[in-house]
């Protein structure tokens, strides 16, 4: 689906305003925790309409937030690749080369890559840069190619310290094309329009202000700049999403403690993307943060989604 930054998809329920939104999250609240929500609420409905946001189904402080994302991948982070193997069979990687592909790296570029601490997609982008076959069609020369950097910025240490052992395994521990740093997604530390590429994988429905994480990758980037997203969505054909929904909160959980030992974070991650915007909703957030061309693919029924667009 394609529409430009005057043109709205139509408003569904979820978008119809605050009153729906709030009652829906406070009824799902009242189900997990029973009487306490009732204390939390009459002691300051105001304070959760400006201070609440969701992690998972709970209603937390915006400032706890981020430190209980944190701890969700400082759990996970040793075990963060293999669990995206066994819960997808294999398919984060083809949804990963897809994000790449759309992206079309070239030599000499600057890239951001955000919440990809463990390296992941920066790989894939290194390769494709470096592809011989690639380099050959571009007639790529090697000042161009030694002037490529692709930054890699996570919030959490422990997914970059990952993210840099991967690459000393595959011999590119001290390669100055791939640059770690640690950043928050709604703060990054790089200057106005000097990225000529933005990806993030799994990594947005995570942050505490989607907003601001837009507003900052629009930022960085350069005219002409492409904005990449990969995110679990929402699926929306009815036996298929019953079955998924199955999957989702019966099988994951178990295999989070199953091969982690951590159930809990893998509960949080199904409930996240129940709570991220669905597809249209999404994409409009993208043309608010003022991109063009903004559109959206669904892979395998809308389990993913790759949303782009282009800073013009």
């Amino acid at each position: 689906m394609t529409f430009s930054s005057l043109e709205r998809p139509p408003l569904r329920r979820a978008e119809l305003g605050t009153n729906f939104t709030e009652a829906m999250a406070l009824r799902s609240i009242s189900r997990r925790f029973g009487s306490r929500v009732l204390s939390y609420r009459s002691s300051s409905v105001a304070s959760l309409h400006s201070h609440a946001t969701s992690f998972g189904f709970q209603q937390v402080k915006e400032e706890e937030k981020s430190k209980l994302v944190g701890n969700v991948f400082t759990n996970v982070a040793s075990s963060y690749d293999i669990m995206n193997d066994v819960m997808s069979g294999g398919l984060h990687r083809l949804w990963k080369e897809r994000l790449v592909g759309k992206l079309s790296p070239f030599a000499g570029m600057k890239h951001l890559d955000v919440a990809g601490g463990t390296g992941d997609v920066a790989f894939r982008i290194f390769d494709a840069v470096n592809s011989v076959k690639r380099r050959a069609l571009r007639k790529v020369d090697e000042d161009s190619l030694e002037e490529t950097q692709i930054y890699v910025c996570d919030i959490n240490p422990n997914m970059l310290n990952v993210g840099k052992q991967r690459a000393a395994e595959r011999g590119l521990g001290d390669n100055k094309a791939l640059v770690w740093v640690e950043g928050d997604a709604e703060a990054l530390s790089f200057d106005d329009n000097s990225m000529d590429g933005y990806t993030i994988a799994f990594g947005i429905r995570n942050v505490t202000h989607i907003e601001k994480a837009l507003a900052e990758a629009y930022r960085v980037l350069k005219r002409g700049g492409r904005f990449l997203c990969l995110e679990l969505s929402h699926v929306d054909i009815p036996v298929f999403k019953d079955v998924y929904d199955l999957y989702s909160f019966k099988v994951i959980p178990n295999l989070g403690e199953l091969i982690a030992g951590d159930r809990e974070s893998y509960q949080y991650l199904v409930e996240s993307v129940r709570r991220f915007p669905p597809q249209e909703k999404f994409a409009t957030m993208i043309a608010d943060a003022g991109f063009e061309k903004v559109e959206y693919e669904n892979l395998v029924g809308g389990v993913v989604a790759i949303h782009s667009a282009i800073k013009l």
